[in-house]
């Protein structure tokens, strides 16, 4: 089992920036896939959105609404994947969930960001 607990969700204004923190109960090493999924305001759960994923072989996959402001990264060591948002907008809006997809599907309580002026 693998827990991942997500932080530095918050409220920002249009064009500011936010880092997503997602920190795992242990090695990320050999989970395949870890990514940041939201879920706009209004929608159900089930109906996240693939933000930015990067497999253990650093093959990453954005968005294309966040191509060009979002950045993932992977460290293992730290247990941790970071997601750098820079240039954010009102629909950045949403529940921010980190997943870990390997053997098992593992998902993150979520944090909250607000692009708003």
């Amino acid at each position: 089992q693998v827990q991942l607990a997500e932080s530095g969700g918050g409220l920002v204004q249009p064009g500011g920036s936010l880092t997503l923190s997602c920190l795992a109960s242990r090695s990320i090493f050999s989970i395949n896939l870890m990514g940041w999924y939201r879920q706009p305001p209004g929608k159900e759960r089930e109906e996240r959105e693939l933000v930015a994923s990067m497999t253990s072989g650093g093959i990453v996959n954005y968005a294309d609404s966040v191509k060009g402001r979002f950045t993932i990264s992977r460290h293992s060591a730290q247990n941790t994947v970071y997601l750098q948002m820079n240039s954010l907008k009102p629909e950045d809006t949403g529940v921010y969930y980190c997943r870990g997809l390997g053997k098992y599907d593992y998902w993150g309580q979520g944090t909250q960001v607000t692009v708003s002026s």
